[in-house]
């Protein structure tokens, strides 16, 4: 089994523009602990502020009574009893100390020898065990430590082996380190101190902490930490939920997180920290369990080709197939279940098409816009007849101060027009060059009555717009609907529609 140390309400609130308040702070706690099953939480920094104070207080006041108080650890500092006092007076009673991992950083910021610093560590430690504390030790800059001044390193460590340290907890703290350094580096501590238990800690400056981690885990460390999305300065720390899939399925370590809650978890810290999860992120983002390509969705329809052991259900998620250029009928099939919806081969083959068409102009759809799209293609009984209106091309022009100017030229049964006029809006331009054409050759038309914008449900509000306008002429009254990316242009097609349809059944 290897521990899990969850870092996001200490390390990962030092994320730029993230501050968690204390009823956050316990909520983000309980679901690690309790939902998640993590092993340990480092919960806060001593000495920050009241506010950590309030947060971190009421974190173990809830562990104390739910049995946790010994998972929940804050940073502390070496600092005499200061830090130790802050700690223990919240409630707290593992101190996770900041001692110096590198010889740079001792003689550059705490300007000591190697001596000092490990008799004033020491003092701190005696003092905290003294007062029924455990303590863990962090080796601040142990990465460029172990690089730079590996003496030192060890001499620290054998200097305190000795004492009631319970874990040693090696970052790389500057998220410097590759594989094969992170292997070897680890490797040497395991080696020289084969009794004590490590933790590794591992920043994603090279976008290398899940493979470091999985380098560290190989090399021996009993311990790693993470965040949840990542969360943490510059870069971020290795993220909990590709660290738990890894140890999983390519380390095959027991660890204890349950796999089922971790979506639910990173959306929660998501919505409350205002840092978005990037839809490609691993496990947790919004596409990497959605497939666009059809051959793709052929395969798995037939032998699921292309699934792996990742699968979403672990996660508490689904499979899709998304809409695009790159679909084929598979796809189509598969939304259409997942939906309900029954079409003949034909009616499929026109779907998919159109879903094609509009690939080209958006990458991705939903399938919250196939009933539109279907819709749309089928033109839900609105246009059964042959169309002899087109629109050539048109220009809008939006200038700021202004008023729009559209210029539009018109198929009218294989004769052309043009016409230009102004506007409130840019479809209210395009309507009245329209009805200028229409007016010069005496045409009736009829008025705009109502005019309804639809977004597909939960879907991507910049996939699809659904526009419905409904039009009146006297008391007859019908609807046309256009589809596409861009809203005036889907009201540009209901009103192609429209056009046709009175062109076919003349209105009066």
């Amino acid at each position: 089994m290897i521990e899990i140390l969850d870092t996001t309400l200490r390390d990962g609130e030092q994320t730029a523009g993230v501050s968690f308040n204390s009823e956050e702070k316990l909520a983000i706690a309980r679901l690690l602990l309790d939902e998640l099953g993590v092993n340990r939480i480092e919960a806060a920094s001593a000495r920050v502020s009241e506010g950590e104070n309030k947060a971190f207080s009421k974190i173990c006041r809830w562990a104390s009574s739910t049995g946790h108080l010994h998972q929940v650890e804050a940073l502390g500092f070496i600092d005499g009893n200061v830090s130790v006092d802050w700690i223990w007076q919240a409630g707290g009673r593992v101190i996770n100390l900041l001692a110096k991992g590198s010889l740079r950083h001792l003689e550059k910021q705490l300007h000591q020898n190697p001596q000092q610093h490990i008799a004033a560590i020491k003092e701190v430690v005696a003092y905290a065990v003294g007062r029924g504390m455990q303590v863990n030790l962090y080796l601040e800059d142990w990465s460029n430590g172990i690089q730079q001044s590996p003496d030192y390193v060890f001499q620290l460590v054998e200097g305190l082996r000795e004492t009631p340290i319970s874990r040693y907890m090696l970052p790389d703290t500057l998220g410097i380190l590759n594989y094969n350094q992170t292997y070897k580096f680890v490797g040497l501590m395991r080696e020289h101190f084969p009794t004590l238990h490590f933790d590794f800690h591992g920043h994603n400056d090279y976008d290398l902490a899940v493979a470091n981690t999985f380098a560290a885990v190989e090399a021996g460390v009993q311990g790693v930490h993470t965040t949840v999305n990542g969360l943490g300065e510059r870069t971020g720390n290795a993220p909990l939920a590709s660290v738990v899939a890894v140890l999983n399925d390519q380390l095959h370590v027991g660890n204890s997180v349950c796999e089922g809650n971790i979506t639910h978890v990173c959306r929660y810290v998501e919505n409350i920290s205002g840092i978005r999860i990037p839809s490609n992120k691993p496990i947790v983002g919004e596409s990497v369990f959605t497939q666009i390509s059809g051959v793709h969705a052929d395969g798995d329809h037939k032998d699921r080709l292309y699934m792996s052991n990742l699968t979403p259900e672990r996660f508490g998620r689904v499979r899709h197939y998304a809409l695009g250029k790159t679909s084929g009928k598979a796809n189509i099939v598969e939304n259409l279940k997942l939906l309900g919806i029954t079409l003949t081969p034909e009616q499929i083959r026109l779907v998919t098409q159109r879903v094609v068409e509009l690939g080209d102009k958006k990458e991705t759809l939903n399938t919250e816009d196939l009933p539109f799209i279907i819709a749309d293609v089928l033109k839900s009984g609105e246009n059964t007849n042959d169309d002899n209106i087109h629109i050539i091309n048109y220009s809008l022009q939006l200038a700021r101060g202004m008023h729009p100017v559209a210029i539009i030229r018109i198929n009218i049964h294989g004769t052309e027009y043009e016409e230009t006029s102004i506007g409130d809006g840019q479809f209210d331009s395009f309507m009245k060059a329209l009805w200028k054409i229409y007016d010069r050759l005496g045409k009736s038309h009829p008025i705009l009555a109502d005019y309804q914008v639809t977004i597909p449900p939960g879907g991507k509000s910049d996939a699809l717009v659904q526009t419905l306008i409904t039009w009146a002429e006297g008391n007859h009254r019908f609807k046309t609907r256009g589809i596409d990316s861009d809203q005036t242009e889907a009201a540009i097609k209901a009103t192609v529609k429209m056009l046709n349809i009175i062109e076919n059944n003349p209105l009066g």
